[in-house]
């Protein structure tokens, strides 16, 4: 256990009293064993002096219960971290960005208050999950599907919290996006609900997030003004049929018409999330040449992949394509965009994937090839990752670097070089390193994340250094290219904020100061998005 900073003896026994009072002696966690389940399971620096650890965790039921919290850490200056269900692996699980915080653990509250599939939003508590979510639907046999990331064990709340993402169409899968309303705890104690919440006769609050007046939602995300206690969301109308279509390209540079192609198909909604990838990456742990080949100067001019391509048969690129709706509908969609790719991708090769029809039996669910993008939760990402061919030896976890690139296929070809060409210099080859065969991400609307993993170790601290060094390094790069991150653990959020820079950090200067306004004893999430409170600001 590690104690609040400066936090006396006597005042950590008064807030622990506090805290005992407010939600009971079983739900206050103090104890080695249970403390250490808040641990970053994916830390990269476990085991360090660095490591991000926990005082205390207390996990309140209701919001009641988080006022109460509240107003003892307001009182005596204890700083709080709220979690949902603390599932973010990859960025920073559920440790905070300030040793000694005390984590204030959402799970108890796990109600769902409502879901309606005829305006086709659920209202709920940051301890429902996924799953919970799912289920529900399915039980009611309610006619909306809930966007899902991948894995699903997650909370609904949190994961929008974290700008989440998930897989289905453009105005679902942002899922802070695809939020309306707010109920917050505030750092003194009092809640406030947000939009149309705000009135309390409203029906309306999980359909127009904006009320009247200036919106404020977005300071509760990736932030630390506030504890957000329930969350309007909106679903997607379950449709009657999807289809699944394959595209592959046999040029390097065939991504360009590929990328334009989908994105005009996404904009105008004929298709859910363009799923792309590299056939060649995969191939290139089969194949000695084709990895050498990867890893040479002239393999960005991509003459070498199109040679390689039409003597093997491997193409570099491959799309999926999803569509929903009426079966003649997408059936006619699918044979549009297929006459698109056609005249502008010669030699490109098309294939029917799946077609589904809802609603689907326990049977047909299980068979889905690909779950989340029919709005399944599942847990499959990590069977995947075990049964890697990639990494027969896996590391116990990964940072998760995610820059935006623009959404074009010669902004992500120059990005590859670029983090390609940043590894090398440090002598870095992890398997999932960059290279001519790294597929973008396509969760953000608008946008594509060339998202990499670095492994991280519970037993070896030099794997920990390697990557913590390389995650800096591809951070300072990315921003000199003007690739930002979207998401970042702990450790890197000061200088990931760092590298919005415009007018000396005049975003940062103006989080300071609301928070200093709003939070003036720093007790909500001090350093979460990087920026702290006035008291901790000359230490960092």
């Amino acid at each position: 256990m590690t104690m609040p900073p400066n936090v006396t003896a006597a005042q950590w026994e008064s807030a622990l009293a506090g805290f005992r009072a407010a939600v009971g002696a079983a739900w206050l966690f103090t104890s080695d064993e249970d403390v250490g389940l808040y641990r970053d399971a994916y830390s990269p620096v476990w085991g360090e002096a660095e490591e991000r650890l926990i005082s205390a965790a207390v996990a309140p039921q209701n919001v009641e219960e988080v006022q109460a919290v509240v107003r003892v850490a307001n009182q005596l200056g204890i700083p709080l971290y709220p979690i949902s269900t603390g599932k973010n692996l990859g960025y920073g699980g559920s440790a905070p960005n300030l040793s000694g915080s005390v984590v204030v653990d959402l799970k108890r509250m796990n109600r769902i208050i409502e879901v309606d599939d005829k305006r086709n939003f659920a209202i709920v508590e940051p301890g429902v999950s996924y799953f919970d979510l799912y289920q529900y639907i399915q039980d009611h046999k309610l006619n909306v599907w809930v966007d899902v990331p991948d894995p699903g064990w997650g909370s609904v709340v949190g994961n929008a919290l974290d700008h989440g993402v998930g897989h289905t169409m453009a105005g679902y899968r942002d899922h802070f996006n695809a939020h309306a309303g707010l109920e917050v705890v505030l750092p003194n104690g009092e809640v406030m609900r947000t939009g149309m919440g705000a009135m309390p006769k409203a029906k309306t609050s999980a359909a127009f997030r904006y009320g009247f007046g200036p919106s404020v939602d977005g300071l509760f995300a990736q932030a630390g003004f506030g504890i957000v206690t329930r969350m309007g969301i909106q679903l997607m109308p379950q449709p009657d049929a999807y289809l699944q279509g394959r595209i592959v390209a046999p040029r390097r540079n065939d991504f360009i018409a590929m990328v334009e192609i989908a994105n005009r198909l996404e904009d105008i909604g004929l298709i859910g999330m363009p799923l792309y990838d590299s056939p060649m990456f995969i191939h290139q742990f089969q194949d000695p040449e084709l990895r050498a080949l990867g890893k040479s100067k002239d393999v960005w001019n991509g003459n070498a992949i199109d040679r390689y391509s039409a003597d093997k048969g491997v193409a570099p690129w491959g799309l999926n394509l999803s569509f929903y709706g009426p079966e003649p509908v997408i059936r006619a969609s699918w044979d549009y965009a297929k006459s698109c790719f056609q005249k502008a991708i010669p030699g490109a090769r098309f294939e029917d994937i799946e077609l589904l029809h809802f609603p689907l039996s326990l049977v047909e669910q299980e068979a889905v090839k690909h779950k989340v993008l029919v709005g399944i939760p599942n847990m499959n990402a990590f069977a995947l990752s075990a049964r890697s061919q990639i990494n027969p030896e896996p590391a116990d976890g990964h940072l998760l670097f995610s820059p935006l690139v623009e959404r074009s296929g010669e902004a992500v070809m120059e990005a590859q070089r670029i983090f390609t060409d940043a590894m090398a210099s440090m002598n870095v080859d992890f398997p999932y390193s960059y290279g001519p065969f790294t597929a973008p991400f396509t969760w953000i609307e608008r946008n594509f994340v060339l998202a990499t993993g670095l492994p991280t170790s519970r037993a070896d601290p030099a794997v920990n250094k390697l990557s913590r060094d390389t995650m800096s390094k591809l951070i300072a790069v990315g921003a000199t290219h003007g690739y930002g991150e979207y998401r970042t653990p702990p450790m890197f959020q000061d200088q990931v904020m760092e590298t919005y820079d415009f007018n000396n950090n005049m975003l940062r200067r103006f989080c300071e100061t609301l928070k200093d306004a709003v939070d003036p004893k720093g007790i909500i999430a001090p350093g979460r998005g990087g920026f702290w409170p006035k008291a901790m600001r000359g230490a960092k």
